[in-house]
């Protein structure tokens, strides 16, 4: 195998035990997050995680396809939990793409149909309107806002106390 490829398997399996420190060392400090909800930087990709796991009481995560070579890398994901706000079973289906400096993940963005998203999590509403801009625009804000309090709360800033 491949250490990149070791890399993420690694990283999957410390999110299936929701080790978000394990999950953070996998990342380089200067290392950026995409997906249809996250755009992150630096030291606030690892604390997205650190929320997602203190969080997601019944998350269950798999993962499969893993490749990997020197540079670029991809697997696939599932994460299936209960959408906190609605208490609504969500089965998220995610492609993710790696890019790798030395040992570590300089780059990575997950795809995932955020209106599939929409219609698990928030029901009626977000079936018939998830695919609007308004509606993505609101839940990018909501999950931006929840990332900020929980940086906050757990001081998590650099510079800040440790958690």
């Amino acid at each position: 195998m491949h250490p990149h490829a070791a890399l993420i398997s690694g990283f999957y399996t410390a999110f299936q035990r929701r080790d978000h420190a394990a999950m953070g060392a996998c990342y380089a400090p200067d290392a950026t997050f995409r997906d249809p909800v996250f755009q992150l930087h630096g030291w606030r990709v690892p604390a997205m995680w650190h929320m997602l796991c203190e969080r997601g009481t019944d998350l269950q995560i798999t993962f499969s396809n893993v490749t990997a070579d020197d540079t670029a890398g991809t697997a696939e994901w599932d994460a299936r939990y209960s959408f906190s706000a609605t208490r609504r079973p969500v089965h998220n289906r995610i492609r993710a793409t790696f890019q790798f400096r030395g040992d570590q993940i300089i780059a990575h963005q997950d795809r995932f149909s955020l209106w599939r998203w929409s219609a698990q999590a928030l029901g009626g509403r977000g079936l018939l309107l998830g695919w609007a801009p308004p509606v993505r625009r609101a839940i990018r804000r909501q999950a931006a806002k929840a990332l900020e309090v929980f940086i906050r709360e757990h001081g998590l800033a650099p510079g800040g106390p440790a958690s």
